[in-house]
């Protein structure tokens, strides 16, 4: 039923990401709650979010291109060695007391810059690990649910070490879990693929190459935009918890922890539903229907004030997230040529972290102006929307997965 796990790279691979993720996630949720704490002030976790991802936005095409051109295995053991260390400052700058908003926003970005190339460095790297073309998708689903699963664990541990020991803990903590995705790669034994000749001055070329592969694709070129959409007016959301926890009653870190920790069940539902689904390809609609979800639990979201509730939305919006994107991957996997897939990549990491930021600062400004509910409001109706229209092309989208893998 797990076809992608008889391929041992690709499960040492995973034994290491899952340990190495619940770090990730105990410092994503102290990162915010410490932004909140020092400032009380949704306009500013929408300029950390910013901070954080606006490096795909700027570097994110040029990664895929360098991706596509170096040796992906290196180049994961430097991103992941330079993430550890950003942690480890982070760490010893809040442990000192002398961590101020300044320096947070730095080390955002700072992350934000190694990630351009670590996230398509592992999504291109997947293929090498699977040899099985036709697991691919099973192996995306996987890899979605061990995310997901870490995305319960991590949360819940980090607001319990914020409520007794403090914010620099989950940063150490998350430095050290790094040592486990590094052993994983040493570990990991890949066919070489062949390098293509780098040129500097051909980067320009390169992208070009890359927008040419995915926008002369309807399917890729459709999955992207919706991607792109749902990331401006609705992923977003998510930075916003703390302020949306602070507001319950005894709201506090445990209870930012217990929220992210439901969007991560969502999460963790939806990428196990696609693990195991079986019967005909139909991503296109699974991507709408993800779309339509978290669309309407967003305008669910700003009209519940109950603890069980906001649990409830957020665990269905977290659903349609990941239905949604686990999905326009494997979309792009299956159909992206082998040696561009880097670059056709880098334009799925723009779409969906690119615009983000953008979607971040939106946000932000709106809270403080008109509220986060009336903003959750806003942004979930046209959310809705947009899924409705991209509904219209799913069948297009499957009928071409159908033929690209009966050709395969």
């Amino acid at each position: 039923m797990l076809p992608a796990l008889k391929h041992r790279n690709y499960k040492v691979y995973l034994s290491g990401q899952f340990i190495s993720l619940i770090g990730t996630w105990m410092q994503q949720i102290a990162m915010s709650w410490l932004v909140f704490r020092l400032t009380k002030s949704a306009l500013w976790l929408g300029i950390s979010g910013f901070a954080s991802q606006i490096p795909m936005f700027l570097f994110g095409l040029f990664a895929g291109v360098i991706v596509d051109h170096v040796d992906r295995h290196k180049l994961l053991f430097w991103t992941q060695g330079l993430s550890a260390l950003q942690a480890f400052t982070l760490a010893s700058l809040t442990f000192s007391g002398k961590i101020n908003l300044t320096q947070l926003i730095i080390l955002n970005f700072t992350l934000g810059i190694i990630n351009c190339f670590d996230i398509t460095g592992r999504q291109s790297f997947v293929i090498q690990m699977i040899k099985d073309k036709k697991d691919l998708p099973n192996a995306i689903a996987i890899n979605s649910s061990i995310v997901n699963m870490t995305r319960l664990i991590g949360p819940a541990i980090a607001g319990a070490t914020i409520a007794a020991v403090g914010e620099a803990m989950c940063f150490f903590l998350n430095g050290l879990s790094y040592i486990a995705v590094l052993i994983a790669l040493f570990s990991i034994k890949v066919d070489k693929i062949k390098k293509l000749e780098f040129d500097i001055k051909s980067i320009f070329r390169n992208i070009k190459i890359g927008y040419h592969s995915t926008f002369s694709n309807p399917s890729i070129s459709a999955v992207n935009i919706f991607v792109a959409f749902s990331s401006f007016f609705g992923v977003p959301y998510i930075n916003f918890m703390p302020a949306l926890a602070a507001k319950l009653p005894n709201g506090g870190a445990h209870i930012f922890g217990w929220i992210s920790a439901s969007t991560g069940l969502g999460s963790l539902v939806g990428a196990l539903y696609l693990a195991y689904r079986e019967g005909p390809p139909d991503l296109g609609g699974i991507i709408g229907f993800g779309g339509l979800t978290m669309g309407l639990f967003l305008v669910v979201l700003s009209q519940v004030s109950s603890f069980p509730l906001i649990l409830l939305s957020v665990f269905m919006i977290g659903l349609g997230i990941m239905l949604q994107l686990s999905s326009t991957n494997s979309v792009i996997q299956t159909l992206a040529e082998d040696d561009k897939r880097g670059r056709v990549l880098s334009f799925l990491t723009l779409a969906l972290f690119g615009t983000a930021p953008f979607g971040s600062l939106l946000m932000g400004s709106m809270a403080e102006s008109i509220g986060l509910e009336k903003t959750f409001l806003m942004t979930g109706v046209v959310c809705f929307i947009g899924a409705v229209f991209f509904i219209k092309k799913s069948a297009q989208i499957n009928a071409h997965i159908i033929r690209h893998v009966q050709l395969i």
